[in-house]
C-alpha cells in the first residue's frame, strides 16, 4: 500500500517544476536573442540618438537646448538666468540638469571649446584648456544665443525641416536645425557610441564658406588649396603634414600635430606659454614636466607656475643659468603634451546612418541637404503667396459689381448664408467668399479693391519665378552660394591656429638622443650577460677585461655614446635602449647585468646585443633547424619610446647566431655533423616580419643541426670552393682538416 503525501509535499512536487522551467527558460536564452532584445535597441539608440553628430553639426542634446532658447526669445532679447533655461530645456531633453547644463557650458563663449560660440555667456564658465577650473552653478550664469544663431533659426519657421513630437508628444521639436553653413566642419565636436565613436576638429568659417562654394562649382576643386587645415579655439601651432591632411580630407581619418606657442624673456629668464594644443589641458602639461623633472630626465628648469588670469592663458617656466631656451622647448615638445596630436574621425549620421566620410563628402551631402532646406523653404513661400492670389482673384470678381455684393449680404436673412449667397452670386469658393465677407466696411470701395487686384500681376510673377527656383538646382545652388558669402562677410573671424610648414620633428628619442653628450665608446658583452662600456681613454689605461667564474668575452664591437642598442633574449624578446643609459665602465669591473637593468622576465637570458644605427641595414638569423632569416632593421624601429618588442624572431627553432649585415656578402655555416655550406647573402630575401621563419639554407638529418653560422672571412675555411653552394637548401660537404681551424663558439 503506498504511503500517502503530505499537503506539504504535494505542493512541493507541483511548484518545483515551475520553478525548474523558469530557470530553464533563462538558462537556455540564444546569446544571440539576448543582444538583439535587450542590447541592440540601447546601442542604436546611443548612435542614433545621443552621440553621433548629424549634418546639420548637432547632437541632439545641442539642438534640444539651442531650440529652446529659441523659444524663449533668447536670440535677440537680454540675457536670462541659466537655471531658466535647462529648466524649460527638460521639456524636449529627459535628462537631468547637470547634463544639460553642461551641454550648455561647452557651447557657451566663456568655455571656449567653440570657434563660433554659440550661446553668449556671462558668469564662470570654465575653460576648455583647464580640468580643474569648475564652472559655477546654473544659477549664478546668464546666457542668450549668440549672434551667429541666426544663421541656425533663419528658415526654421518656413517648413525648411521637419518636426516631431517631444518625449510626451507635448511639444513640437525639429529634427535638425537648418544651418546656412556647414556648421558641421565649423564646430568641433566629439561623441563615444557602441561600437563605434566620433571626433570632428573645427575648421575656419571664410575657409569652410569658400570651400563648400568652390565645391558646389567644381567637384574636382582642390580643398587643401582652400580649406588650408583645422583650426582650434585654443590656438597654438599645426604641424603641416600634406599628406596627413590630404587622407584626412579624403577618408575622415586620420590625426594633426599640434603646439604650444611660447615666447621667450631674455631680461626674466623665463618662457612664457601663451597657447597649448586644443587636446590637452594646463594641469596635465604642469604635471607631465614636474614628472620628468623628478625622474631626473629634465634639469633645466628651477621652477614651473600657472599664471593665467584675466588676460588668458600663461604657463611661466623660469629656466637655470645658461639654459638654451630653443633646445629646452624641443625637448618639452617631444617628451610633454605642449606638442600633442589630434585625431581625426569624421563619423556624421546622414538619414539615421552613420558614415565616416572625408570633407569633400561631408560638403556634398550638406550641400544637397542644404539645397533640399531651400527648396522647402521656396515651396512654403510659394504656397503662401499662392494663397494669397486665391483670395485676390475672388476679390477681384467683387470689382465686376460691388453693389451686388453689398445687395447680397444686405438681403441675406442668416448669416450663415452669406458666405454661400456669395458663393453663388460671383462663383467663386468659399474661401474666397469668407475672405470678401471678412472685408471691413470702410474697404468696400474701388480705391482698396484696385489696389488689391493690382497685386494679382505681381503675385503671379513672383510665383512664378518661385516655381522655377524650386526646379532648377543650378538656381537653388546660386541662393545656397549668396548665403554663404553673407556669412562669411558677417561672421569669419582669422585663423586662431598657426600653421607651421617648416620645422624640426624630434620624437623623444632623438631628442634624448641629442641631449646625450657624444663620444666614442667601446662596448663588451659576456657570454652570461654582463654589459660594459669602456671609453677610449681608460680602455688604453686598463689590463684585462674582469669576468665571473664560468664567463668570458661574447661581443665587442665599437660605437657612440647615443648609439641606440637593441638586446635579443632566448624568448624571442627585443629590449631597446641607449647606451647613454649605462654608466662609463672599466675593465676591472663586471659591468650591467643586462636581465636586471633591462627589467627581463624571470629566468630570461640575453642571446645576442647589436646597435641598429640609421636602421637601414638587415639582420641575419641563423637557426638550429637549417634556416636562415634575413629582417630588415626598420622592422624593429618605433615611432614612441617603446622599451620591449615581443616576437622578435621566429620561436619555431632555438637561435644559433645572428648578425648585422650592411653589405652583401658570403656566410659559412657549420652542422653539428660536421658539414659546411658557403652561400651568398644575397639569394636571401629581405622580409618586413620579424617573426619570419626564413629559408632553408642546410638540409640536416634528424640528430644533427646546425653549429655555428659567420661570415666567411672570419672563419678558417681556405677551401671556399668545395663548399660553396649552387643551389639552396643543400647537405653541404664534410669540412676538411685544414679548414677546422680553432673550435668556433657557439651561441647557447
Amino acid at each position: 500500500m503506498a504511503k500517502k503525501k503530505s499537503p506539504a509535499e504535494g505542493a512541493k512536487k507541483k511548484t518545483n517544476p515551475n520553478v525548474m522551467g523558469l530557470h530553464a527558460q533563462v538558462l537556455e536564452q540564444p546569446i544571440t536573442q539576448t543582444l538583439e532584445l535587450n542590447y541592440m535597441p540601447y546601442a542604436m539608440s546611443v548612435i542614433v540618438s545621443r552621440a553621433i553628430p548629424e549634418i546639420d553639426g548637432f547632437k541632439p542634446s545641442h539642438r534640444k537646448l539651442l531650440y529652446t532658447m529659441y523659444q524663449m526669445k533668447l536670440l535677440s532679447g537680454p540675457r536670462t538666468k541659466s537655471a531658466n533655461v535647462v529648466g524649460a530645456t527638460m521639456k524636449l531633453n529627459p535628462h537631468g540638469d547637470a547634463a544639460i547644463y553642461d551641454t550648455m557650458v561647452r557651447l557657451s563663449r566663456g568655455y571656449g571649446a567653440l570657434l563660433h560660440p554659440l550661446v553668449d555667456s556671462k558668469g564662470n564658465f570654465g575653460k576648455v584648456y583647464s580640468r580643474d577650473m569648475a564652472w559655477a552653478a546654473s544659477r549664478y550664469t546668464e546666457v542668450r544665443l549668440d549672434a551667429i544663431c541666426q544663421e541656425l533659426f533663419r528658415d526654421i519657421d518656413q517648413d525648411a525641416v521637419d518636426f516631431v513630437p517631444n518625449y510626451d508628444g507635448k511639444l513640437q521639436e525639429p529634427t535638425l536645425l537648418p544651418t546656412t553653413f556647414p556648421n558641421v566642419l565649423v564646430a568641433a565636436n566629439q561623441g563615444i557610441a557602441v561600437g563605434m565613436a566620433s571626433n570632428l576638429c573645427g575648421f575656419n568659417l571664410g575657409e569652410v564658406c569658400e570651400a563648400a562654394i568652390a565645391r558646389m562649382k567644381n567637384p574636382e576643386a582642390d580643398l587643401l588649396a582652400i580649406l588650408k587645415a583645422p583650426d582650434f579655439s585654443t590656438g597654438g601651432q599645426l604641424l603641416y603634414d600634406q599628406k596627413a591632411l590630404e587622407d584626412i580630407y579624403r577618408t575622415g581619418r586620420g590625426s594633426v600635430k599640434l603646439r604650444a606657442k611660447w615666447n621667450y624673456s631674455k631680461s626674466e629668464n623665463l618662457i612664457e606659454v601663451t597657447e597649448i594644443p586644443y587636446s590637452t589641458t594646463v594641469e596635465a602639461i604642469i604635471d607631465k614636466v614636474a614628472e620628468l623633472i623628478k625622474a631626473g630626465k629634465i634639469r633645466e628648469i628651477s621652477d614651473m607656475r600657472d599664471e593665467t588670469g584675466l588676460d588668458g592663458l600663461k604657463i611661466a617656466i623660469d629656466l637655470k643659468r645658461g639654459t638654451d631656451p630653443d633646445k629646452l622647448m624641443a625637448k618639452l615638445f617631444s617628451l610633454t603634451p605642449l606638442q600633442d596630436s589630434f585625431s581625426c574621425n569624421f563619423n556624421i549620421l546622414i538619414a539615421g546612418m552613420p558614415r565616416v566620410m572625408g570633407v569633400g563628402e561631408i560638403l556634398d551631402e550638406w550641400t544637397a541637404w542644404r539645397m533640399d532646406c531651400v527648396r522647402r523653404r521656396t515651396y512654403h513661400i510659394c504656397k503662401k503667396k499662392e494663397d494669397k492670389l486665391h483670395l485676390l482673384r475672388g476679390l477681384k470678381q467683387i470689382l465686376l459689381d460691388i453693389d451686388k455684393a453689398i445687395a447680397i449680404i444686405r438681403e441675406t436673412e442668416e448669416e450663415a448664408e452669406v458666405v454661400p449667397n456669395l458663393m453663388i452670386g460671383f462663383g467663386i469658393d468659399q474661401i474666397q467668399a469668407e475672405y470678401v465677407a471678412d472685408i471691413r466696411l470702410r474697404n468696400i470701395n474701388k480705391e482698396y479693391i484696385l489696389k488689391r487686384v493690382e497685386e494679382v500681376s505681381t503675385l503671379e510673377e513672383e510665383i512664378a519665378d518661385l516655381q522655377d527656383l524650386m526646379n532648377s538646382p543650378k538656381r537653388i545652388q546660386k541662393v545656397i552660394i549668396t548665403e554663404l558669402q553673407q556669412v562669411k562677410k558677417k561672421h569669419d573671424t582669422p585663423r586662431r591656429t598657426e600653421i607651421i610648414y617648416e620645422y624640426e620633428n624630434l620624437s623623444a628619442e632623438k631628442a634624448a638622443a641629442q641631449e646625450a653628450p657624444d663620444y666614442p665608446v667601446h662596448v663588451f658583452l659576456s657570454q652570461e650577460g654582463y654589459f660594459k662600456k669602456i671609453t677610449p681613454q681608460s680602455l688604453r689605461m686598463s689590463g684585462e677585461q674582469k669576468y665571473k667564474e664560468g664567463d668570458g668575452p661574447y661581443l665587442h664591437w665599437e660605437g657612440s655614446n647615443r648609439d641606440e642598442l637593441l638586446v635579443f633574449t632566448d624568448r624571442q624578446q627585443c629590449y631597446k635602449t641607449r647606451l647613454s643609459d649605462f654608466d662609463d665602465s672599466k675593465a676591472s669591473l663586471l659591468g650591467d647585468y643586462l636581465p636586471t637593468k633591462l627589467g627581463m622576465d624571470p629566468e630570461e637570458k640575453v642571446v645576442w646585443a647589436c646597435c641598429p644605427g640609421d636602421y637601414s641595414a638587415h639582420l641575419l638569423f641563423f637557426f638550429e633547424n637549417g634556416k636562415a632569416a634575413r629582417v630588415e632593421l626598420g622592422a624593429y624601429q618605433t615611432q614612441t619610446r617603446r622599451k620591449k618588442l615581443t616576437t622578435a624572431y621566429s620561436d619555431k627553432s632555438p637561435l644559433v647566431s645572428a648578425l648585422v649585415l650592411s653589405e652583401d656578402t658570403e656566410m659559412a655555416v657549420c652542422s653539428t655533423e660536421g658539414r659546411c655550406v658557403v652561400f651568398h647573402t644575397a639569394s636571401l630575401t629581405p622580409k618586413s616580419t620579424r617573426s619570419t621563419q626564413g629559408v632553408n639554407i642546410m638540409t640536416l638529418k634528424p640528430k644533427y643541426k646546425v653549429e655555428w653560422a659567420k661570415p666567411l672571412s672570419e672563419t678558417t675555411i681556405v677551401n671556399a670552393p668545395r663548399y660553396r653552394a649552387r643551389s639552396l637548401p643543400i647537405a653541404g660537404a664534410l669540412l676538411k682538416e685544414e679548414d677546422r681551424g680553432e673550435t668556433q663558439l657557439s651561441l647557447l
